[in-house]
This record gives structure tokens, sequence and C-alpha cells, in this order.
């Protein structure tokens, strides 16, 4: 009987030890899309009034851990039955993400659109302003969604060899640390401001002159951070929608072979992005 649950033991630890090593190996090799979610998640959680940015954080968060839920079972069933098709569902996620970037460079180059849209939200009433606002949220939760495909299917890659109990286990915990450690992180940068201004309000109960500095920083740091995560989440859609093609189609990757990978990833995002932009017009046009 004690042999027998030594035995059991045994087996618990060296499943924790495998566990904790094929983590950190896929970790590795989904961090540049886990950074690249964050950036993207920042920028789309960011832009709303103050008391609402916790509350449609928390709806994106929700979504996230939904969209978990329904990928994960997806993507042992696909790599179980059907693998052929996980290549053009990653394109498919490609072309979405290489599109949301190109477009956000197109409104940046032709602003109007996006100004005649706030002074459309400032003059609407309050439930357009909730709906617009629900806009945001799903297409938040969608690119989230294309983000998390990509994110599980190369955390699964990298245990393939292993037993179902570990891919089981290395996956769902990769899923675990893209929801919680994102969005935990996302909800830090939003909420900068907060803290400078408390910590302002501490320095004049105080009378602490470098808490006032200190607060008054990070009060100016965070529109440029918001900025620089718009910039950086614009970046990041192309660098990742790219490189679905040019990691999965060999035609494109030695075409571009001769160009550093990330430009190669920069550049192709931006054509497929830009073909994506032009059938959409297209299609707008028809409809009118």
């Amino acid at each position: 009987m004690a042999s027998g649950l030594f035995a059991i033991l045994d087996d618990i630890a060296m499943l924790l030890d495998d566990t904790a090593a094929m983590t950190k190996v896929a970790a590795k090799k989904t961090a540049g899309v886990l950074g690249d979610d964050l950036a993207v998640n920042a920028e789309k959680a960011s832009g709303f009034h103050a008391s609402r940015e916790l509350p449609v954080l928390w709806a994106i968060t929700k979504g996230s851990v939904l969209n978990k839920i329904i990928i994960l079972p997806f993507a042992f069933l696909l790599s179980a039955f059907l693998p052929w098709l996980i290549v053009p569902i990653l394109l498919i996620g490609g072309i979405y993400l290489s599109y949301e970037g190109t477009e956000k460079i197109l409104e940046w180059i032709h602003p109007h659109s996006r100004e005649e849209e706030k002074v459309e939200v400032l003059q609407s009433s309050a439930a357009t302003i909730v709906d617009v606002e629900k806009k945001k949220i799903q297409s938040a939760i969608l690119t989230d969604f294309i983000l998390s495909i990509e994110i599980i299917i190369i955390a699964l890659g990298s245990v393939m060899d292993k037993s179902l109990t570990l891919q089981l286990i290395v996956v769902s915990l990769i899923a675990l640390i893209a929801t919680v450690g994102v969005y935990g992180f996302v909800a830090l940068i939003v909420r900068m401001d907060d803290v400078g201004f408390w910590l302002i309000k501490q320095s004049t109960t105080n009378n602490n002159h470098t808490l006032a500095v200190l607060g008054q920083g990070l009060v100016n740091l965070m529109p440029r951070i918001i900025k620089a995560l718009s910039i950086i989440g614009t970046i990041a859609m192309l660098l990742v929608g790219g490189g679905m093609f040019v990691h999965n189609i060999a035609v494109i990757h030695h075409l571009f072979e001769f160009l550093p990978t990330i430009i190669a990833e920069f550049f192709v995002g931006l054509i497929v992005g830009g073909v994506a932009v032009g059938v959409m017009l297209g299609i707008h046009r028809l409809r009118k």
C-alpha cells in the first residue's frame, strides 16, 4: 500500500517537473505573440471614459476567457482529427489582423472619418454611446480570439510529441497566462493616471514633494504610453497577420527569405491588409 502511494507521488512529481519544463518552452515560443497580444489589447482597451475603463476591460477579459474555453477543445480536436484545417484557420485570422492593422494606418493618413465619429459620439444620446462602447468591446474580443488561436496553436505545437495529459496541462497554463497576465498588465496601464492623481493627493496631505513629482510623472506619461501602444498594437497586428502567411505558405516564405523575418512579416501583413481593405471597399460600394 505504502509503495503504491509513493509510486503515485513519484508520478505526480515527474508530471509537475515535465509540466514546468514544457510550459517554459511553450512560453518562450509564444512570447512574441503574447507581447503582440498585450500591445493590441492595451490599445483596444484604452480610449474610454475613466469611469468605464475597468468595466470595459472586465467585459473584454470575460470575452477572452470564453474565447479560450472555445478554442482549447477545438484546437485539440483539430490536431487529432483534422490537422490540415489548422493552417487555413490561421490564414483567415492573418487576413483579419492584417486588415485591422492596415485600416488603422489609413485612418492615421486620412483621419476625417475618425474625427466625424468623435463628433457624432459627443452629440449622441447615452444609448448611442453605449452602443459604440459595445462595438469596441466586440472588436477587442474578436481580435483577442484571433491572437488566442495563434498562441494556443503555437503552444500545442511545442508539446505535440508529449502525452495527452501533459499537452492539456501545458496548453491550458499558457492560455491562462495569456488571459490573466495580459489583461492584468493592461489594467495596470489604463489605471496609471489614477495612481498618479492618488500620489499627488497624498503629497499634498503629507507635504511630500517626491510623491508629487512621481504622481505628476505618471499622469503625464499615461497619454504617451497609450499613443505608443496604439502604434505598437497596429504594428503587432501586421506582424502577426503577415507572420501567419510567411510561416505557413512556403512560396511566400521563400519569396521574402532575403529579408529579415520581422520586415518580411510586416511587409506581407501590409500587402494582405491592403488587398483586404480594397475588397471591403469594393463590397461597400457595390452595396451602395
